[in-house]
């Protein structure tokens, strides 16, 4: 494998940190936290039905995004640079967010389409600034780098979240934020203005903070291909990539739990604050919370997961968070309203009794903030493993590959999800399916090399 002989000084590395920070901001108030709930809560007719919409747009963004992610990566490897793509990316990113804006009650396609177009462009950019780090940083320094970045979004998504639920986003029923105070410019509780304001609050933050990606942080040169000739190397060079990650056991066996473990993220991400609305009745207060406890946690995650994956490696990080998912993801399909542990009794929530005020909301928001700081050193320790085991001129391609194995079978988790609610009426249903593929994934990546 071929590394650079040498590394571009720290500010081009913080540019690259700021792209994490520029775009967690989306996945935390429109895909989690704050648009989600609203448009299960508010835009579709009843809750049930918006989780299973929900499920079906995640789905379709998934499957989009693996069906022309590698090709993606394949063709910037072509030509050379990542950022114009990023570049192309952000452009649609910013619209279909903004978007967002226009979605009231009933306005259920507009979310939706929005959403998923969005969500295919974030993946796309992130998909060409991943493949930039074997360019940045040597070998053993990826996890640090890599942990950096993800806590520096965890970060990006902390702040943003405190923004919009201390200062726009307030209850209905008493017109304040969680500050306390009326929201500014003016927006309106009862059309849940606070709520909307998260697709071109994000826009505008995107802009802002993914600026010095491009000012500060170096690209690779030019090939000089012309596009018809790039289009046919990206083709012939994907074709050949994808044969040696066969013939690469590691790199094969990597991909396939990688495939495994991210179908279970993907139902966590998507269930997220839609769960706790819908099993506590949890409105913008309780879930504000909740986001901000999860995103602490992951903040720190990263940055602990990172110096560990420096000091003994990608894969034991990698499998460790994923037992500590598989038994704190039981322990919250153990909760209901009114009993823990599956069968104990306890006494569901009442009016009065405060945040989080019974029992089975304590512990749901426990098991949640374990959860959440160990996502974060799954994630960045993916990204770093990959970066040790490909060589650099490829990274694209990789990284493509890598998307295609997170994204290929992610509809399916998505689907199974969105089917088994309606039909079962339960929303714990997704959990089954999401423990499992983090059990096969730690299975398979226990035989991957270390790296």
């Amino acid at each position: 494998m071929r590394q650079p002989t040498s590394y571009p000084p720290r500010r081009a590395l913080v540019g690259w940190v700021l792209f994490d920070w520029a775009c967690q901001p989306f996945f935390t108030l429109v895909a989690t936290f704050v648009f989600a709930p609203y448009f299960v809560t508010v835009v579709a007719p009843n809750p049930i039905g918006g989780q299973a919409l929900w499920g079906y747009a995640t789905a379709a963004a998934g499957l989009a995004l693996a069906l022309i992610s590698p090709v993606l990566g394949s063709l910037a490897d072509a030509s050379g640079p990542k950022k114009p793509w990023i570049g192309g990316c952000s452009v649609v990113l910013i619209t279909a967010a903004a978007a967002l804006w226009y979605v009231e009650t009933g306005d259920v396609t507009l979310a939706l389409v929005a959403f998923a177009i969005a969500t295919v462009a974030i993946e796309v950019a992130i998909v060409f600034n991943n493949a930039m780090m074997p360019h940045l940083a040597p070998p053993e320094r990826l996890g640090s780098l890599s942990g950096t970045g993800w806590a520096a979004g965890y970060a990006g998504g902390l702040v943003s979240l405190a923004i919009v639920l201390g200062l726009l986003a307030a209850v209905p029923e008493t017109g304040r934020t969680l500050f306390g105070v009326e929201p500014l410019f003016g927006l309106d509780p009862a059309r849940r203005e606070g709520d909307r304001i998260t697709g071109p609050l994000f826009a505008l933050w995107f802009v802002i903070f993914v600026l010095p990606l491009f000012l500060f942080t170096p690209d690779a040169p030019r090939t000089g291909k012309r596009l018809a000739k790039a289009i046919r190397h990206a083709l012939a060079q994907l074709a050949e990539t994808a044969a040696e990650a066969r013939r690469d056991s590691t790199v094969a066996r990597f991909l396939l739990a990688h495939m495994l473990y991210q179908d279970g993220l993907v139902v966590l991400f998507s269930l997220g604050g839609v769960y706790g609305a819908g099993l506590f009745g949890w409105g913008s207060a309780e879930l504000g919370v909740f986001g901000v406890l999860a995103t602490v946690a992951g903040m720190i995650g990263a940055l602990v997961g990172g110096r560990l994956d420096d000091r003994f490696g990608a894969k034991p990080v990698i499998l460790g968070a994923l037992i500590v998912l598989v038994v704190f993801c039981l322990g919250v399909l153990s909760l209901g309203r009114d009993h823990i542990l599956f069968a104990i009794a306890a006494t569901p929530p009442l009016p009065g009794d405060g945040l989080y005020g019974s029992l089975p909301e304590k512990l749901f928001v426990a098991c949640g903030f374990i959860i959440g700081a160990v996502v974060g050193p799954l994630q960045a320790s993916s990204r770093s493993l990959l970066a040790r085991l490909v060589p650099a001129e490829a990274a694209g391609c990789y990284f493509g590959l890598l998307a295609f194995s997170g994204n290929l079978t992610s509809f399916l988790p998505s689907l199974l999800v969105a089917l088994a609610t309606e039909a079962t009426g339960v929303q714990g249903a997704g959990l089954v399916a999401l423990i499992t593929f983090f059990s096969v994934g730690a299975m398979l990546l226990s035989g991957v090399k270390q790296a």
